[in-house]
């Protein structure tokens, strides 16, 4: 931790310049707060509401209705769907996906897959971090929640309709099926599979490449 905040000291963060790059295309109704920064091609639809301090590096799409909270980073090229809702100093790293379709289908009679409308939304807390091209699937209805805190790796994928608790570390290549809902300060080690309609209690964690078929208890260390 000492040596964290030294690095902090000799390397201060990047001051943004509160400049909003002519071509950024900006639609109606949208609500910017204080020294907001958007860099060039950004796309933000109509109805946004965007923080104060807030960056929007180049090549960001923000969907209708979506709510960026203050000094939040979107760095670029992440795209954010619709009426999703990003809480305050929150990172989101170049290439995640908010607010897609959760993955819902179901067969036919001539073997035919019908989408189920996934017409939910995407939450996200404060103070959480996303990282590469993560993907979070918005719900089918009702919403996917991010609780704050809670820090990505690159590569996961949160399925729709899941829950996962205050400052839980997810590393990269986890996978989580719809409906799942984890606890606080779960960990989730790469490659790590959750099935859906699993819960996971608080303070529990998972080895490397497991798989979560069936909940698990508050304080569980599992492998295998």
């Amino acid at each position: 931790l000492s040596f964290s905040r030294a690095i902090e000291i000799f390397h201060p963060p990047q001051v943004y310049s509160g400049i909003i790059h002519s071509s950024a295309v900006i639609e109606n109704d949208v609500k910017l707060g204080q020294s907001v920064t958007i860099f060039p091609n950004v796309f933000i639809g109509r109805g946004c509401r965007i923080g104060d301090r807030a960056v929007i590096e180049a090549g960001v799409f923000l969907g209708h209705d979506t709510q960026i909270g203050r000094e939040t980073i979107i760095h670029a090229n992440v795209s954010i769907y619709h009426n999703c809702q990003i809480g305050e100093r929150v990172i989101i790293h170049s290439g995640a996906v908010i607010g897609a379709d959760g993955f819902g289908f179901i067969q036919t009679g001539d073997g035919k897959h019908h989408k189920i409308p996934q017409i939910g939304r995407v939450v996200i807390e404060d103070d959480v971090e996303i990282g590469a091209n993560v993907c979070i699937d918005r719900a089918t209805l009702g919403q996917t929640t991010i609780r704050r805190g809670t820090k990505f790796d690159n590569l996961v994928q949160v399925g729709h309709n899941v829950e996962i608790g205050e400052n839980s570390l997810l590393v990269a290549l986890v996978g989580i099926s719809g409906s799942t809902k984890l606890g606080r300060n779960v960990i989730l080690a790469g490659q790590v599979g959750v099935a859906d309609h699993v819960t996971i209690g608080d303070k529990s964690m998972v080895m490397g490449q497991s798989g979560i078929t069936h909940d698990l208890p508050a304080n569980s260390v599992v492998a295998g």
